[in-house]
């Protein structure tokens, strides 16, 4: 299970890097494969339930505050009408990096269109339906950019993703060709 670091209000020595956020505590299931992959590079995270509807100035405030509170890069998940990223973007100078939760109905496409769609001047960066390992990685990049050591594992981890191709293609030519 993934590390939930602090609270944001709380103050900690150690700084966040990563702000994984979501609609709803239902979406978490989704979103934990971006703790996942924060985990395994070794990137601080916290992690809360924002709702753009329910809970709207509690929203902006975190949104607002992220900056200063030292986190770099916000993850935003949310299914449905998916307003979440978007609404955070809107108030934050950081980059937010949307995941379109699927649910019940229309598999993910309406929380997809609704993330992607963004008005000129407030992006935010999409992955996948249910992408929220990509959206940890992709993290990971934007954190790299300044963090040498950082892009030293995000290479190390592309090799490995090479080698493993490799590998397979040579198992998969050994099968066919026997």
């Amino acid at each position: 299970m993934a590390r939930r670091l602090r609270h944001p209000r709380q103050r900690s020595a150690r700084v966040t890097d990563v702000g994984v956020i979501m609609g709803s505590d239902s979406d978490w299931p989704v979103l934990e494969a971006a703790g996942t992959a924060l985990d395994e590079f070794g990137v601080s995270y916290e992690v809360g339930v924002y709702s753009a509807h329910r809970t709207p100035q509690r929203m902006l405030d975190y949104a607002r505050t992220a900056a200063e509170r030292g986190i770099k890069v916000i993850i935003a998940g949310a299914g449905g009408a998916a307003h979440l990223p978007g609404m955070v973007a809107s108030a934050t100078v950081l980059p937010v990096i949307g995941v379109p939760v699927p649910l019940k109905y229309l598999d993910g496409m309406d929380s997809l269109l609704s993330i992607v769609q963004m008005p000129a001047g407030v992006p935010v960066a999409t992955v996948s339906v249910g992408g929220a390992r990509n959206a940890g990685l992709l993290a990971v990049r934007i954190l790299a950019a300044q963090d040498p050591a950082l892009r030293e594992k995000m290479a190390a981890f592309q090799a490995d993703l090479e080698q493993l191709v490799l590998d397979k293609d040579a198992k998969l030519r050994a099968r066919v060709q026997s």
